[in-house]
């Protein structure tokens, strides 16, 4: 991760300044590690990256501590690219479909996905005062990159999600930039993805604990052939109460020191989830959007309950049929047929619900504006919790 900052906060503590590069950032536990049981079987990494070609990269902005002063911090925020074909995903667009299970958020860019059935670009993620930001970095990335084509004709409609981080960000501050896009861009790598307190997770917030980015994947077989599917979640959603982990009421059992308790919207349930859904598995768009709406039930399986606050706002995308887009010729696509999807709606709701478990549990404690402080989710009283439901795996 990039630190554009003099210093920096972790675990709410002052630490001494840092730039880091994000793939020597160390690995953190994850939540198979700390024995929660998931159902499903994940790829290598168990992240969206096992999907081949796809690529993630962050630049999380950190810096400043105590009073707000608007346009100088303390910041805490960032921005997220998701490359559906890597290097090659702006000249190589890919069958896509959007759902909106509840619409109090933005994800630029679907409506056109919606008419044409395919994601052009990289899907990134932010806080929800820098979409527009961000979108129109997108478009000077690729005309820094060559575009418009030799035709001429060139435009854009990029696809930007965002969660607010207002509660720990100098979010009206605007601190996210074009260079920062631009940084999320050109790093994003296979492999390892860093969860938590990252990119456009930074500053958010999960069930009253600490939240931020989130990945899982898993693997299915259809009819002999095997196919990969990969969530990554922007998770910002949700009261302590409704918080369920592996079907335990963990929100109810770990009570203490909730966000926003002295909040006068304290009791409210708000917040919002951006789920991005990838697979490798040759599917249409109108059959992307069911897989799309699949992941309701794995934010459900967490306890979401959608409140009317809540942006929670997902897209799916498949890097099979590359060139599908390309004009000029009769193309041949393939597709598996309805009655194939079901393991790939399995799949979507497993790893959803893993991918927001696992934001939760490699976020940590952090201090933002006005010394608001949101703790991260206690790994050894989430298994002591586990244990007590015989839930915990050993």
């Amino acid at each position: 991760m990039r630190f554009r900052s003099v210093t920096f906060l972790l675990a709410g503590f002052l630490a001494a300044p840092a730039l880091c590069a994000q793939e020597n950032s160390p690995a953190k536990p994850r939540a198979r590690d700390l024995g929660v049981p998931f159902d499903g079987t994940p790829g290598q990494f168990n992240a969206i990256t096992d999907v081949p070609g796809v690529l993630v990269g962050h630049t999380t902005l950190i810096s400043g501590e105590g009073k707000l002063i608007i346009g100088k911090g303390p910041v805490r925020t960032g921005v997220t690219a998701i490359l559906p074909r890597g290097k090659n995903s702006m000249s190589d667009a890919v069958f896509a479909g959007w759902f909106s299970q509840n619409g109090n958020g933005e994800m630029t860019g679907t409506t056109w996905v919606e008419e044409s059935g395919f994601l052009e670009g990289p899907v990134m993620i932010t806080n929800t005062h820098s979409v527009g930001v961000v979108r129109d970095a997108v478009i000077q990335w690729r005309v820094k990159h060559g575009q418009p084509d030799p035709t001429g004709y060139w435009w854009s409609l990029p696809v930007v999600a965002e969660t607010w981080d207002g509660w720990l960000n100098d979010i009206n501050g605007f601190h996210v930039k074009s260079e920062d896009v631009f940084h999320a861009i050109d790093s994003a790598h296979g492999g390892r993805v860093e969860e938590g307190s990252v990119g456009g997770g930074t500053g958010m917030i999960c069930n009253e604990f600490k939240g931020g980015i989130g990945t899982s994947s898993r693997m299915v077989k259809i009819d002999g052939a095997e196919y990969t599917l990969g969530v990554l979640v922007q998770c910002n959603y949700g009261t302590r109460s409704n918080l369920r982990i592996a079907g335990v009421p963990v929100g109810k059992e770990i009570p203490q020191d909730p966000a926003y308790a002295f909040a006068p919207f304290g009791e409210v349930e708000r917040g919002s989830i951006i789920i991005v859904i990838a697979t490798d598995a040759p599917l249409l768009p109108v059959q992307l959007k069911r897989l799309a709406r699949r992941a309701t039930l794995g934010l459900g399986r967490d306890g979401s309950i959608s409140g009317n606050g809540s942006g929670d706002i997902f897209i799916a995308f498949s890097t099979a049929n590359p060139g599908a887009e390309k004009s000029g010729k009769l193309l041949e696509v393939k597709m598996l047929t309805n009655d194939d999807l079901n393991p790939l709606f399995a799949a979507t709701v497993e790893a959803t619900e893993e991918a927001i478990v696992n934001a939760m549990v490699a976020a940590e404690t952090m201090t933002g504006i006005e010394n608001h402080r949101v703790i991260a989710l206690p790994h050894d009283e989430l298994r002591a919790v586990l244990k007590k439901y015989n839930r915990l795996v050993e």
